[in-house]
């Protein structure tokens, strides 16, 4: 039996995870969900102190991510209805694991298996990749005052949790189809080309797999 997409897309910061999102669900007529960051009050305090704002901005993050999904379950999902979203709930944890002490980290986990327990799972996910250079210059161009005091060292480690991350989803979940993009070689926003690129793998797989598109 054929279920609903349930796609989310994800990688690092700056590479692109919205707009392809959005792009998807334009094209297959998918309701978006999108996560809230500009919202979180602390993450401006964040990229200017990671030790000393790290837990409350992942604790935000991680409350509103579950509240979103337990929306979009309860009004799409349920019903069948495709959902595409520009996040992974397991992100929190690539973040989380990257800016909090090991206490701080140990009650966060703790938090986060009880809230994620029931929560929906996706059935695919894009992942996007790319260096350290274009990320930087893609964050730059985008000109979110909130991003400006990222540092590239903290985006390149991060970069490297998400590889870790990826594969290690991808050995756990084999039954979900990862669909990886390198952003270097790709840029959909400006070229269609390489946009329709995306949706012709993802028609591939959906006609491989129980995904209905």
């Amino acid at each position: 039996m054929k279920v609903a997409p349930f796609i989310t897309v994800e990688g690092p910061i700056g590479v692109g995870k919205t707009s392809l999102a959005k792009a998807i669900s334009d094209h297959y007529q998918f309701t978006l969900l999108k996560e809230i960051v500009d919202e979180n009050p602390f993450l401006g305090k964040f990229y200017e102190n990671i030790e000393e704002w790290s837990f409350q901005t992942e604790m935000f993050f991680l409350c509103n991510r579950y509240k979103q999904l337990v929306d979009i379950h309860n009004h799409y999902l349920k019903n069948n209805e495709p959902v595409t979203a520009d996040y992974h709930i397991f992100k929190n944890l690539i973040f989380a694991g990257r800016s909090l002490n090991k206490t701080e980290y140990d009650k966060y986990l703790k938090i986060y298996e009880i809230l994620t327990a029931d929560m929906p799972k996706p059935n695919m996910v894009i992942y996007l990749h790319a260096s350290l250079e274009t990320l930087l210059k893609r964050i730059k161009l985008r000109g979110r005052e909130i991003e400006k005091n990222i540092s590239p060292l903290y985006l390149e480690q991060l970069s490297l949790d998400y590889e870790s991350a990826i594969s290690e989803f991808e050995a756990q979940h084999p039954e979900v189809p990862v669909l990886r993009f390198n952003g270097d070689n790709l840029d959909f926003v400006k070229n269609k080309d390489d946009l329709n690129y995306i949706f012709d793998t993802l028609n591939q797989s959906f006609k491989k797999g129980s995904i209905q598109s």
